[in-house]
Parts: structure tokens; sequence; C-alpha cells
């Protein structure tokens, strides 16, 4: 039985909605995709000193592990050039997965070296939130038991993030 796995996806180098256009693409070889957010353009997190992100959500179900979607997912980040040179840094293409739920035993946790899922930070962050909770509002975050509606609701004021309209 496929998982129902959350995904946000990010650009800010080149041409951002290509990005993430062939991105979503990439995605339905991986499985059925359920659901896209719209693109929001977000201001970056952590390292500010970078042109502003494009941020989506996406909702796909898929017969892989999480582990083996991981996998696949860095292998198309390099494909699409990505290199990691600077932590939070520009990048052509970033796909993080977010939550997995698991159709027998709900939502998945799992914590290891390579993939922890719940995604460990989107509860912090904005441009995550917004587009997630346009799709998946209801979806219950595993650890904190809280929607991904009233995560983004208790986020204090900043992290701007404005739908994008597209060209």
């Amino acid at each position: 039985m496929p998982n129902l796995v959350y995904l946000s996806l990010g650009s800010n180098v080149g041409d951002r909605e290509a990005h993430m256009r062939d991105a979503i693409a990439w995605l339905e070889t991986k499985g059925r995709i359920v659901a896209v957010s719209s693109f929001y353009e977000t201001a970056p997190v952590d390292f500010a000193d970078q042109a502003w992100f494009l941020n989506c959500a996406v909702a796909v179900e898929t017969t892989e592990t999480p582990e083996q979607l991981m996998a696949a997912i860095l292998g198309f980040e390099r494909q699409m050039g990505r290199q990691r040179l600077q932590t939070k840094g520009p990048r052509t293409i970033d796909i993080d997965i977010l939550l997995v739920a698991d159709p027998i035993t709900g939502n998945t946790i799992l914590d290891s070296p390579a993939l922890t899922v719940p995604h460990p930070a989107m509860q912090q962050r904005r441009f995550v939130l917004e587009p997630l909770a346009e799709i998946a509002p209801a979806v219950r975050h595993p650890v904190l038991k809280k929607t991904i509606r009233q995560l983004l609701d208790a986020l204090p004021a900043g992290q701007a993030v404005r739908k994008y309209q597209s060209k």
C-alpha cells in the first residue's frame, strides 16, 4: 500500500519556476501527485544574503519507502545542478520530506542519520507551513499533536511569505 508523503520544494537560483515545475514533473515518476499548493515567494531564512525563494508543498502517494524516496530526491537534486557548498545557501532545487502518512500505522516517525521524519524544523518555518496548510490543513504533526493549520497560526510574525503570480 502506498504512503502519502508531504514534501516541501524550494528554489532560488536561475529560473525558479521552471526548476519547481521540473521537480513536480519528476515527482510524478515516483508516484501519484495528490495535491500541489500555490507557489509562494519567501524571504531566505538563516542565511539571509541570497535571493528570495520560490516554495510550494506537494503531496504524493508512493510505494517507495521514505529512505528510498530520499535517496532518489538527493540524486535528482544533483541532476538539477544542486551543489551543497554552503549550509542554507542558494540552490537550484531543494526537496524535503516533511511528513509520511502510512495507510496502516498512521503518521510515520523516523530518526536516522539519513532521514528525520517529521522534518525537525518544519514547525518553525512559515515558508513550509503556509503552502502545506493550503493542501493539508487538518493533517496532524505526529510528535507535536497539532494540525498544520494550528502550527501555522502559532508562528510569530515575520518570515515574509507571499503568493507568487506566475509570469
